[in-house]
């Protein structure tokens, strides 16, 4: 597909105002998306969110401008969860979806996501179809994409029933007849994109709710809160006296969460007690999981335990997916929350999984503490090694003496273990992972492999 300018493995992401994340990349995108996803004789339309950044009052007009000069129409949700615009794009017959989010970043990135008309994120070659016309019209001389008519112009419109549309169709997710009345639930929102639907569908629910992190100013998104910062929402679980906590991100695709005693959970264990429960009522097809190569040892043992497959992908939710999709499977998730129903959703939905979890909490009349570990983790190490570019850390992983060293351990750990080397998307380093059953031996083995690494590529550890 060649050298990609502007997308990356997750959309197009990067500081706001700088580029690529300017208003002119937005335009660009508006202009060579909409043109590809408008063909027919019908009226078309794109869909776009946004979470609670301050650039995003920059991109959104900007991609608004793209759309329409190609003539597309815009319908604008303002403020609502990546899994939401998803959810709009299908429902509402959209030819395409945008959400402008940097997901967990800091406020000063943004992002721009696309969604295909099936609620999908885009595959690699439709997004390699945009950035060649993208990177077409930074040619002046090159009218890469024709304009409408003045006639032919799309319109652009508010959808004030957007976050009222997503919560009824979330709320669908959780069993018929059952109620969270007498739950008391913390739910940190990150000051993101779910700072309004996520308490709302809590409460609706029957929930008495504790909210946190629903006071976005433009700035605050991911500051000290969300999945990535629970330390608020434990604290708060504590103090309340809650019996559970959810933490979701900016733009709410993803969640942890914490038991009465403040303790974390992660995504693997939410993505086994939720396999757990499906296979249960025999709504887990082929009775198999996707998870990605990042997902702990521990989980793969307890899923065996219960019978179920675990197929693993590439670090990224868009792989777990497509994984599912080829498959046929229902359930995939990420250590880091982002957790798959594929039942209910085209993508990660933080809201969604927190519902199902919630349902095991109260028809098993457990405490969360009981309920949410599922398995113990296996001790996991994990390194960065850093070298001076992509082609030493490319040498580096191909050399005899780092393949030696992996072989070696590998041999040594069998079944019991595994190590895990890998290139960073973002920055020159390796990344090293090392599990076992023995907490000894594993900051052993990831010492050993960065010394290998390091005598085969000119860099330092981190």
């Amino acid at each position: 597909m060649g050298t990609r300018k502007y997308f990356g493995t997750d959309g197009i992401r990067g500081t706001a105002n700088v580029e690529p994340m300017t208003a002119e990349t937005a335009l660009r995108v508006g202009m060579a998306a909409g043109r590809i996803f408008t063909r027919g004789p019908h009226r078309h339309a794109v869909v776009i969110g946004k979470d609670t950044r301050l650039s995003g009052y920059m991109l959104e007009p900007a991609l608004t401008a793209g759309f329409i000069s190609v003539g597309m129409d815009v319908l604008l949700v303002g403020p609502m969860p990546t899994p939401a615009v998803a959810m709009l794009t299908r429902s509402l017959r959209a030819d395409l979806g945008v959400m402008i989010s940097a997901s967990h970043n800091p406020y000063q990135d943004n992002g721009i996501k696309l969604f295909g008309p099936d609620g999908y994120k885009l595959s690699d070659e439709v997004e390699a179809s945009i950035e060649t016309l993208m990177q077409e019209l930074d040619a002046p001389e090159h009218q890469a994409v024709t304009l409408s008519s003045p006639t032919g112009l799309g319109r652009a419109r508010r959808l004030d029933d957007a976050g009222g549309r997503y919560i009824e169709s979330v709320k669908q997710t959780f069993p018929r007849g059952l109620r969270l009345d007498g739950l008391k639930v913390v739910v940190d929102c990150a000051n993101g994109a779910a700072y309004r639907t996520a308490p709302s569908v809590l409460w609706e629910l029957g929930a008495e709710v504790i909210p946190l992190g629903v006071d976005p100013n433009g700035v605050n998104i991911n500051d000290q809160c969300g999945s990535q910062h629970p330390d608020s929402m434990q604290a708060a679980v504590i103090s309340h006296g809650a019996d559970i906590g959810i933490a979701l991100d900016g733009d709410a695709d993803r969640l942890v969460l914490c038991d009465e005693h403040g303790h974390l959970v992660d995504g693997d264990q939410i993505l086994g007690l939720i396999a757990r429960a499906l296979r249960n009522r025999d709504e887990l097809p082929g009775d198999t999981v996707v998870a990605t190569v990042m997902s702990n040892l521990g989980l793969e043992a307890f899923l065996r335990s219960e019978r179920i497959q675990l197929l693993r992908t590439a670090v990224g939710d868009r792989y777990v997916m497509e994984q599912m999709r080829a498959s046929g499977l229902a359930l995939g998730g990420e250590q880091s929350g982002h957790i798959i129903l594929g039942d209910h959703a085209t993508t990660g939905d933080g809201l969604v999984a927190a519902l199902q979890v919630l349902a095991e909490l109260v028809q098993s009349g457990r405490s969360a503490s009981e309920l949410l570990r599922v398995f113990h983790p296996y001790p996991q190490v994990l390194r960065n090694v850093r070298v001076a570019g992509r082609r030493q850390a490319d040498h580096a992983l191909a050399s005899d003496t780092v393949k030696g060293c992996v072989g070696h351990w590998e041999k040594r750990l069998g079944v019991t273990g595994r190590v895990l080397l890998r290139k960073s998307g973002t920055e020159p380093l390796i990344r090293v992972m090392v599990e076992a059953e023995d907490a000894g031996l594993v900051e052993d083995v990831a010492l050993d492999l960065c010394r290998a690494i390091e005598s085969s590529a000119d860099g330092g550890v981190s």
